[in-house]
């Protein structure tokens, strides 16, 4: 496989995507190739991300997770960049093994989220930093920064996602603010402060309000399941046709409404997401592995409605 110049931007639109399942619940490869061929060849569309939250990292193996990343880098690694999420549980070490074998099946980078201990202790300011630090001096492919919300004990306040942009192949920050107030602040002192640091928006609920701050594209799971709305959006908005980007955000809306109501993306918006999916024709079955329950035959409506007002098959 051809390997991608390493002085490419990394920027537009990365769909984090879901991942099908068989109905003993292990991975439909083959559904799965004709899925992210399907994105890569969707202008906008610069990079594709496995193995986030969107693509069940909570409920696959480490073994499954390297071969849903070689999947994704045989079948489009020529195409787009490949991400591959790595949640190095509890220790920086694992987190670094991780990203060696994703880096071993042709993956161009990581999306690296912060250890779950944080999540429940928080922690001391000077952690997150070294953590990315040691991370990166590890391995030789590019990092995205997953940014937690504001609210929550593993947020990255500005002066932290500023240092960790001094690494060297710290490429982009998943920014996942969730505040709107804070996000616009924060996007602004990047933009002055890390001008070479592109900004992902990953705030799949009112994704097309975030591109309006001035980020560099979007990494979210929404854009795996309407990507040719959601890159329209992105281009209009860099054309700063707003006539066309009302008319796709009417489109966009009840789908936003339908897979994400007005919450954040979580287990049950993703059974939702991949009912959309399996609705659209492009997964043959919308199972989720459990703990994640099915979605009831009212949100099935629900979806079909808003795919249907979305204009989308």
């Amino acid at each position: 496989m051809k390997r991608k110049d390493p002085k490419r931007p990394w920027k537009n639109i990365f769909p984090a995507i879901a991942v099908p399942f068989n109905k003993d619940y292990s991975i439909n490869e083959g559904e799965l190739r004709q899925y992210v061929r399907w994105l890569a060849n969707i202008d906008g569309i610069d990079g594709l991300v496995c193995n986030g939250h969107t693509g069940e990292i909570t409920s696959l193996n480490r073994k499954e997770k390297v071969r849903v990343t070689e999947i994704v880098a045989d079948e489009v690694g020529d195409k787009v960049l490949v991400i591959s999420g790595i949640a190095g549980d509890e220790g920086t070490l694992d987190a670094i093994d991780r990203a060696k074998e994703m880096q071993a099946v042709g993956a161009d980078g990581i999306l690296l989220m912060p250890p779950h201990i944080w999540l429940r202790f928080g922690m001391k300011p000077e952690s997150p930093v070294k953590y990315f630090q040691e991370v990166g001096a590890a391995i030789d492919m590019g990092i995205i920064i997953h940014q937690y919300p504001y609210d929550c004990k593993a947020f990255y306040p500005a002066n932290m996602v500023l240092e960790m942009a001094k690494i060297s192949n710290v490429k982009a920050l998943k920014c996942g603010i969730r505040h709107m107030g804070i996000y616009e602040r924060d996007v602004r002192i990047f933009r002055e402060k890390a001008p070479k640091l592109s900004i992902l928006s990953c705030m799949d609920e009112y994704l097309v309000t975030s591109f309006y701050i001035g980020v560099d594209g979007a990494l979210v799971g929404f854009g795996g399941l309407i990507p040719e709305l959601i890159t329209q959006a992105w281009n209009a908005v860099q054309a700063n046709d707003f006539v066309k980007i009302r008319k796709l955000q009417s489109k966009i809306f009840p789908v936003t409404q339908a897979v994400y109501q007005i919450g954040q993306p979580s287990g049950e918006a993703h059974a939702r997401l991949k009912e959309a999916l399996r609705q659209r024709g492009i997964f043959s079955s919308a199972l989720m592995r459990p703990p994640v329950m099915p979605i009831s035959d009212q949100e099935k409506k629900n979806v079909a409605v808003a795919l249907k007002a979305a204009g989308l098959k």
